[in-house]
């Protein structure tokens, strides 16, 4: 597996950056949004994101794939696939929150290589490059060494930990709510948080900038039953995600593992998608 070269780190930190104070153009400002399902909200700042980003990033022997683009299906058959998610946590934007990212990762032969995840607007930006370890604003950062759920500090979505009680499943932990899974995920990573769960349907680009960040820092991701993530795959669509240090990932899988199962059966026996 070939890592990426400096060059194309260089290209792709540059590019994000750029995308960032495109971001930071439209946010807290007057702009228009509208929704493109059932609370799923768009603005048109994720547009001209996405279209700057592809414009950069994206070579013509290269894959493509970003919440904001048509799916093509010729990202299965190139070896590098760009994973983009323009802007992270639209709600957060849209409502003049600073939880949201812009996040990028380059995936190598179905790996990932290399991921970006920057918040313009608290200006940290999160860098990994797979074997050569991960930083914050090019301080080198790791994941938590806590091994216990007794006063680990675990990060969800403020709607979906109260929906789901996550708070009954782990007593014993700190539970936080924030804006943006792949700046969750990143905050893991920094080991600014123990670990992050949810549930929820999570696609490709929700957490492949992220997954590099928390495998050079030291920690694990999974889905919410705790098995591997892959990426690009004709359907980009995981149930749920799981993440915590190395040592703690074990434990919050085992006390969260049984009740997800309980939630997927449920799912499944109303002929909803898992």
């Amino acid at each position: 597996m070939m890592a990426p070269s400096e060059a194309e780190v260089a290209r792709a930190r540059a590019a994000v950056i750029e995308a960032g104070r495109i971001a930071m153009g439209h946010f807290r400002r007057p702009h228009e949004s509208w929704h493109k399902g059932p609370g799923q909200i768009v603005t048109e700042a994720d547009l001209a994101v996405d279209r700057f980003l592809k414009a950069e990033l994206c070579r013509a022997d290269e894959g493509w794939l970003s919440e904001e683009t048509a799916d093509d299906r010729c990202r299965l058959t190139t070896r590098d696939v760009w994973i983009v998610d323009p802007i992270d946590g639209t709600r957060s934007f849209a409502e003049g929150v600073a939880e949201f990212t812009i996040s990028a990762a380059l995936v190598r032969e179905g790996e990932p290589v290399l991921g970006l995840v920057l918040n313009p607007a608290t200006e940290e930006l999160f860098e990994a490059v797979r074997g050569r370890g991960a930083t914050r604003n090019g301080v080198p950062m790791r994941a938590s060494r806590a091994a216990s759920l007794d006063e680990a500090h675990i990060v969800a979505s403020r709607f979906e930990s109260r929906r789901r009680n996550f708070a009954a499943l782990i007593p014993t932990a700190a539970l936080s709510g924030l804006g943006s899974l792949a700046y969750k995920l990143a905050l893991v990573a920094a080991g600014r948080y123990d670990g992050y769960l949810s549930w929820r349907r999570t696609h490709d680009w929700d957490i492949a900038g992220a997954m590099v960040l928390l495998a050079e820092a030291g920690a694990v991701i999974g889905d919410a039953g705790g098995a591997p993530i892959r990426l690009n795959r004709p359907d980009p669509v995981h149930p749920g995600v799981l993440a915590a240090g190395a040592a703690l990932f074990p434990r919050l899988l085992a006390a969260t593992a049984g009740a997800n199962a309980a939630y997927r059966a449920d799912r499944r026996a109303r002929g909803l998608p898992d």
